[in-house]
């Protein structure tokens, strides 16, 4: 029987990676911010009868825009 074990070389310790994943973290976080605002300037821009055709009420655009960033 054969196992399989995954390596990465690339792994970093100590300070730098502390520092490293820190960066990546960010990262997510402001693209997921960015999403966030993204989709609710781009319905908020809608008509109240647009969005009346997609099942949504005004009321309901940062629920919506909020689960399309960080529950997605």
């Amino acid at each position: 029987m054969a196992y399989a074990t995954e390596q990465n070389t690339s792994t970093q310790s100590g300070f730098s990676g502390r520092i490293a994943s820190m960066m990546t973290s960010l990262r997510e976080r402001n693209a997921r911010r960015k999403l966030f605002k993204e989709t609710r300037n781009e319905l908020s821009a809608l008509s109240n009868r647009e969005l009346s055709d997609l099942g949504l009420h005004r009321s309901m655009i940062r629920r919506v825009a909020w689960q399309a960033a960080y529950e997605a």
